[in-house]
């Protein structure tokens, strides 16, 4: 499905990113295979985790290279840009699944804690979507997968820093996608759900029944479903599908919707506190969301 095409996987060295640089890879693409190699915390960067992935890859009879620089600075998002263009002749398809988590309640959280999490995963989202948009804009052909997650579109405890770059990503992909369609580019964003270190560090839910149907869900939720998603969107044949955020999960893929207004008082002559007390909120307080852990959002996956 990719064959000719040239891809730039970043966190392609363990978990969600390997499985889809392999996947990729597989179905003929050639990929800079890119991982800073760090912790889950962001520390103690290696060269290991990208050059096995770049290893098994060739073991397979596939293309690829190894790329250790960090989604959170431009300059090493531009030299994967050079890289992919020197090494293998083109670029057209940019995956970012590069993550880190440095989990903490919001009152313990620290700026390091906030900025380097933001960095990677907002910021980083810029980068790598940033440096190479001119040439795809130039060739007029590109495929961008972002990376959201459930913390950023529906909440989780402990993880504000995480989950409000998160959902930045959903409205970054939203307006590139904008800019970006009538010159071919499509972005499209994932919300990955699979059983790997980044998960395996999350509390889970307090309640116990809840936090069983979260063990289970994530054991049945593997990094390779992941991949097969992800190297749709990057094809030539989903040239019609831009803007688009999909839930990936084992056997289930979804598609959300976006926020919009979903009910609306008005009163002629505007408000008072009184009236807003008195009339609005009596009226809108049964539309308000609830707050509820993103474990029991998705339904799906019976667990019997």
């Amino acid at each position: 499905m990719l064959e000719g095409q040239v891809a730039i996987v970043t966190g392609a060295g363990r978990g969600v990113g390997k499985e889809i640089a392999k996947l990729m890879a597989a179905n003929g693409a050639k990929v800079v295979v890119n991982d800073y190699g760090v912790e889950q915390d962001g520390t103690e960067p290696g060269q290991g985790p990208a050059q096995q992935t770049v290893d098994e890859i060739l073991a397979a009879g596939g293309g690829a290279a190894a790329n250790f620089g960090s989604v959170a600075e431009f300059d090493d998002c531009t030299a994967m840009v050079k890289q992919a263009l020197d090494t293998f002749g083109g670029l057209h398809i940019i995956c970012n699944p590069a993550g880190i988590l440095r989990d903490r309640m919001f009152h313990k959280m620290s700026p390091e804690d906030w900025r380097a999490v933001v960095d990677v995963h907002l910021n980083g989202h810029f980068n790598i979507c940033r440096a190479p948009i001119n040439h795809f804009r130039e060739q007029e052909y590109g495929r961008i997968i972002t990376c959201t997650s459930v913390s950023g579109t529906i909440g989780n405890i402990g993880q504000a820093n995480y989950g409000a770059a998160k959902l930045g990503i959903v409205a970054l992909t939203r307006i590139l996608a904008m800019e970006s369609i009538a010159k071919g580019i499509t972005v499209n964003c994932i919300s990955p759900s699979a059983n790997t270190r980044m998960t395996l560090g999350v509390p889970p839910p307090k309640d116990p029944a809840a936090a069983e149907r979260r063990r289970i869900r994530l054991e049945r939720s593997k990094p390779e479903d992941i991949a097969p998603l992800c190297v749709f969107l990057a094809s030539r044949e989903a040239g019609d599908i831009t803007g688009q955020v999909f839930g990936q999960r084992a056997g289930e893929i979804s598609v959300y919707n976006f926020s919009r207004p979903i009910h609306t008082v008005h009163h002629s002559g505007g408000w008072t506190p009184e009236l807003v007390r008195d009339s609005a909120m009596e009226a809108l307080r049964p539309r308000f969301t609830k707050l509820e852990s993103n474990a029991d959002i998705f339904p799906g996956l019976p667990l019997d």
